[in-house]
């Protein structure tokens, strides 16, 4: 297993109407667009599974990736598209029906089933796959959570916490308030947790360790100045001078 030691410089966390201030600012103001956003975030997640669960090589792992139809989902596509470059047999399950996602994450699962990387809607199917699962990447709910999961997003955080296989969580695990820290029923119990740009004020809520397990943050190249403007007023410095993950703890 590939360790990250932990950093201990100063990071800042945010709720999760600032880290909606730097999505808009990061599209609006410098014009990175959400398609970059979504890829950074998914390499990253994608490294940080490899090094992390498989100590550097996926080749032959099976590996499932459960995607919402939002940008934490377009991230776990991200995410699944690289791991199957990387020689994993790689499985998605998705939470809608392609139709229903949001444009860029829509892309992101276009790509992956161009790319054959096996599809599937019905938990039942998930349910079905071989019993040698070595990792679950969770990208259903991010910040936009709205109260306790529902549907087959509620039964796919069931299946995957029932699983003998470690989970790897996006940003949050599914199931919790990014900025209360509220763990609603269901919510993903992670064996790590990788969030973005900035930790989120969720992440550091009292009793709410069990659900996230080991915490990394990784770059998703949001300018410093961004954080400093008038808006959020913050004083963060070059958190990923050495590695685009660094681990919090």
């Amino acid at each position: 297993m590939t360790t990250y030691p932990i950093y201990d410089g100063d990071v800042p966390y945010l709720t999760t109407d600032q880290m909606r201030e730097v999505d808009r600012a990061m599209i609006e103001d410098y014009h990175i667009e959400l398609i970059q956003m979504m890829e950074n975030a998914g390499r990253n997640l994608a490294h940080l599974a490899r090094d992390r669960f498989f100590d550097g090589d996926v080749r032959g792992r099976y590996i499932v990736v459960l995607a919402g139809t939002g940008g934490n989902g377009g991230g776990a596509l991200v995410c699944a598209r690289r791991l199957h470059n990387y020689g994993a047999q790689v499985h998605i399950a998705t939470t809608a029906l392609p139709d229903t996602f949001t444009p860029i994450p829509a892309h992101q699962l276009d790509i992956a089933r161009r790319m054959n990387i096996a599809t599937s809607l019905a938990v039942d199917d998930v349910a079905r796959l071989p019993s040698d699962v070595a990792l679950i990447i969770d990208g259903i709910i991010g910040y936009s959570l709205k109260g306790a999961p529902r549907g087959l997003a509620a039964d796919l955080i069931r299946w995957a916490n029932d699983s003998p296989a470690p989970i790897l969580a996006l940003d949050a695990p599914s199931g919790v308030d990014t900025t209360t820290g509220t763990v609603f029923d269901p919510a993903i119990k992670a064996t790590a947790t990788m969030t973005l740009a900035l930790p989120k004020e969720g992440l550091r809520a009292a009793g709410v360790d069990a659900q996230i397990g080991e915490l990394y943050l990784a770059d998703i190249s949001v300018p410093p100045q961004l954080y400093a403007g008038p808006a959020l007023n913050l004083q963060v410095g070059p958190i990923f001078a050495r590695n685009d993950i660094v681990r919090l703890r």
